[in-house]
């Protein structure tokens, strides 16, 4: 039996109102980002297959996380 833990969990890009329309389109960037960094750490670190998984969420959710904060604490401040 598999346990998910808060690790896995994928966090989601959200973007302030004034933005949204952009969401799809870094999402996708994002997407390629995390990945070709985990294939590349995977190719050069013999990473399994697990370790490249969860160096691909992990540089996903690290991602997202300063995307959503940062783009937070601009609106509010701008308000």
């Amino acid at each position: 039996m598999s346990t998910r833990t808060r690790d896995d969990e994928l966090r989601t890009l959200e973007l302030p109102d004034p933005f949204e329309d952009l969401t799809g389109v870094l999402g996708s960037d994002l997407k390629v980002i995390a990945t070709a960094l985990a294939e590349r750490a995977a190719d050069r670190l013999l990473l399994s297959r697990r370790q490249s998984q969860q160096l691909q969420r992990t540089l996903w959710n690290n991602l997202t996380q300063v995307i959503n904060e940062t783009m937070e604490s601009l609106t509010v401040e701008r308000h």
